[in-house]
């Protein structure tokens, strides 16, 4: 529901000419909502997702729908479908049926687990995604227990941004063979490329990422979050060395300016910024 349509409006953002294909409004997720009704449409029509797209309306599940979609296809060079695995193949708009219209048509299938193995007929949302990814794990509190980000780690980045670049390279390719090709986007699979340095400290060092507990997710003073005054947060970033001196440096804390990395003191030094960090409103800090 969302990386074929963030895909999309990418490429719109970037000066494609993108036409959108909905199914009637009797169908799947809004049969239940009322096409007409005043609020749905303005949604619709504020959707950023929707943006620099034409749309059309075609009922795939009749001759007539699949007969405009392959009119369409005659002359475009991008096919995006976000299906599960076959139900292009049921509709009459499988790659090799778009091939057979047009050759050098780059089409895109963008789905949770690939067109192929053991996991493809599974059904799943972006959280199913991330788990299976490996990126869930590592989201969250020391004591293990996962938080659940908002979607945009598989359905939006491994999912929706992974396609369109995707497809681009596709495009340049085709400036050198002139022949098109089928693009096969799994976002659990993408989620676990967005892992690679994770995955390769892994690999090198055996170091089991744990969530909380790393540089990079929680674990240490230098690099995140801490509670305001008025119950808004502040995220602190100061990796260098000459960063974490002049934080130090400015909250009145100079014993720890060189206690960065030791990781006997982080306790006193968290327990330091709360309570810093706690006497004045975020805006305030910010200022």
């Amino acid at each position: 529901m969302a990386p074929g349509p963030f895909c999309s409006m990418m490429l719109g953002d970037m000066g494609a000419d993108v036409i959108k294909v909905d199914a009637p409004p009797t169908a799947r997720i809004i049969a239940n909502k009322t096409s007409n009704d005043p609020q749905n449409r303005k949604i619709a029509a504020t959707n950023p997702l929707n943006r620099n797209k034409r749309s059309i309306i075609l009922d795939l599940k009749k001759e007539v729908g699949i007969e405009v979609l392959h009119q369409i296809c005659r002359d475009a060079d991008i096919f995006i479908e976000g299906f599960r695995p076959g139900v292009v193949n049921r509709l009459g708009c499988d790659y090799e049926t778009i091939k057979r219209i047009n050759p050098s048509i780059i089409y895109c299938s963008i789905s949770g687990y690939g067109q192929t193995g053991p996991y493809k007929d599974l059904v799943g949302h972006d959280v199913n995604y991330i788990s299976i990814g490996g990126a869930l794990g590592l989201i969250g509190s020391e004591d293990g227990r996962p938080s659940i980000p908002y979607n945009i780690i598989a359905d939006f980045a491994a999912g929706g941004m992974n396609a369109a670049f995707s497809i681009v390279c596709a495009l340049f390719s085709r400036t050198n063979t002139g022949e098109g090709q089928q693009i096969d986007i799994s976002m659990s699979d993408g989620v676990t490329y967005l892992l690679s340095s994770i995955s390769g400290e892994y690999f090198r060092s055996g170091t089991v990422p744990r969530p909380g507990q790393m540089t990079l997710n929680g674990g240490v003073p230098y690099y995140n979050v801490f509670e305001c005054e008025d119950g808004r947060y502040i995220s602190l970033g100061c990796i260098e060395p000459n960063f974490w001196r002049n934080l130090c440096l400015t909250l009145g804390l100079n014993k720890f300016s060189d206690s960065q990395h030791d990781t006997e003191k982080y306790a006193e030094i968290m327990q330091n910024l709360k309570t810093i960090f706690m006497t004045k409103k975020r805006d305030e800090w910010w200022d």
